[in-house]
């Protein structure tokens, strides 16, 4: 492997600033940090001799960077040894403007590179850059350090942890930003997939989708309704194991594999089992599970399967509910072997309320579900007199997660 690495790659990429030097003291390579540290071009060091690019600051009559660099340049020459020089002020002439220096302060390490004869090849010579730290320093320490002064060495162990803090929190707004591009990439993605053509023909359904604090905003739980013609509508809620885009990329699939099994089954049973083997094919789909709901408007009649998902609440006009839990089964993919499904029905009337969800709604860390679920129909028949939209923010918002939860959550609420 180590033969597939491109170190130029590697050394132009590196966040400290590096030089190469040879044995005779020539620039034969800088990477773009050490550019950037210095405001040069490539062409302005390649060649030349280090004190021809970087002589002394002839205004300041203490200046010793030439003298105290040379001398470790020419220790690591003789000795073949990395040398690690104390901090340096050592400032650099300004690009464009003869006779003028900039003062700075240095954090140089020299390492010998030695060649197939043991002789020193090269020196990599590494710096950091910590002005800002000394000036820092300065400011709150008037008669601290003068020039050519060394700090003590705590001192310059802070400045050097003080460059790679500077270091971090550049490394920390690039990684932000990427997770803001992620972020709205994932939203996007999850808008499209959430899409239900048919949600904006009902007035009297409300859905509500919540991802799970601190996430990308994305999760594995959805919602679906879709119209049957000519008189029944079908809806569907769904919770892939996991949070983020790969938990969303997985729920997109199954959503829209039981979509297209219900409108062409007609019986959830069955458009449960379809989806059942379709996810034995889906990476991470495994473990899902998934409830289908069929409601037929000229009978009146609702008829549901569910695979390892919560019941749903049928919500009477006078606060009553009614759990719907006669035909429940294992997870997708928890039994080795196809077995068809379980399915019930039951009738319900006018005014009546069919309200789905995810496991985020009841669910709490050491808590048995069954209280979930008789916190649930307690908020639920405390608001039976409401619309869906206002059931659905009222009915969250008594439950203690208006702003999310730990996990994801997904509601449907439908009026019959």
């Amino acid at each position: 492997m180590a033969s597939l690495v491109d170190h130029a790659a590697l050394f132009a990429a590196t966040p400290s600033p590096y030089l190469v030097l040879g044995p005779d003291l020539v620039i034969v390579d800088v990477n773009r940090a050490y550019l950037d540290a210095t405001g040069r071009t490539r062409e302005d060091l390649l060649g030349r001799q280090i004190f021809s690019a970087f002589p002394d600051n002839p205004a300041d009559p203490e200046a010793d960077g030439v003298r105290n660099l040379g001398a470790s340049l020419h220790r690591v020459l003789s000795t073949g040894r990395t040398d690690t020089m104390a901090l340096q002020k050592y400032d650099i002439p300004v690009m464009n403007r003869p006779g003028l220096f900039e003062e700075r302060w240095w954090s140089p390490v020299n390492t010998p590179v030695l060649g197939p004869d043991g002789e020193v090849a090269y020196i990599i010579h590494r710096v950091e850059d910590v002005t800002a730290f000394v000036k820092a320093h300065q400011a709150t320490h008037p008669t601290g350090i003068r020039v050519g002064q060394r700090l003590e060495q705590a001192q310059a162990l802070e400045a050097e942890l003080y460059a790679r803090a500077r270091e971090l929190q550049v490394l920390n707004e690039e990684l932000r930003q990427a997770h803001t591009r992620e972020r709205e990439v994932a939203l996007t993605l999850q808008k499209a997939m959430l899409h239900v053509p048919d949600l904006a023909k009902h007035g009297d359904i409300a859905v509500r989708y919540l991802p799970a604090t601190g996430s990308l905003n994305v999760c594995g739980d959805w919602y679906d309704v879709a119209d049957i013609p000519p008189d029944q509508l079908a809806l569907a809620v769904g919770d892939v194991i996991g949070h983020g885009l790969e938990a969303a990329a997985v729920m997109g699939m199954l959503r829209s594999a039981l979509s297209a099994a219900i409108r062409a089954l007609e019986r959830p049973a069955q458009a449960l089992e379809v989806l059942g083997l379709y996810s034995r094919s889906v990476e991470g789909a495994l473990g899902t599970t998934a409830l289908q709901a069929l409601v037929d408007t000229r009978s009146r009649l609702i008829t549901y399967s569910s695979a390892g998902h919560p019941p749903p609440v049928l919500l009477h006009p006078d606060g009553r509910c009614e759990l719907l839990d006669q035909a429940t089964d294992p997870p997708l993919g928890a039994r080795p072997q196809h077995v068809p499904r379980p399915q019930a029905s039951l009738p319900y009337r006018p005014g009546d309320t069919l309200v789905l969800y995810t496991d985020g709604l009841i669910e709490r860390r050491g808590e048995d579900i069954d209280a979930g679920l008789g916190r649930l129909m307690d908020a639920l028949g405390e608001c039976g007199g409401l619309g869906p939209e206002r059931l659905a923010d009222k009915a969250l918002a008594r439950l203690g997660v208006s702003g999310g939860s730990r996990d994801d959550i997904a509601l449907t609420i439908l009026r019959l």
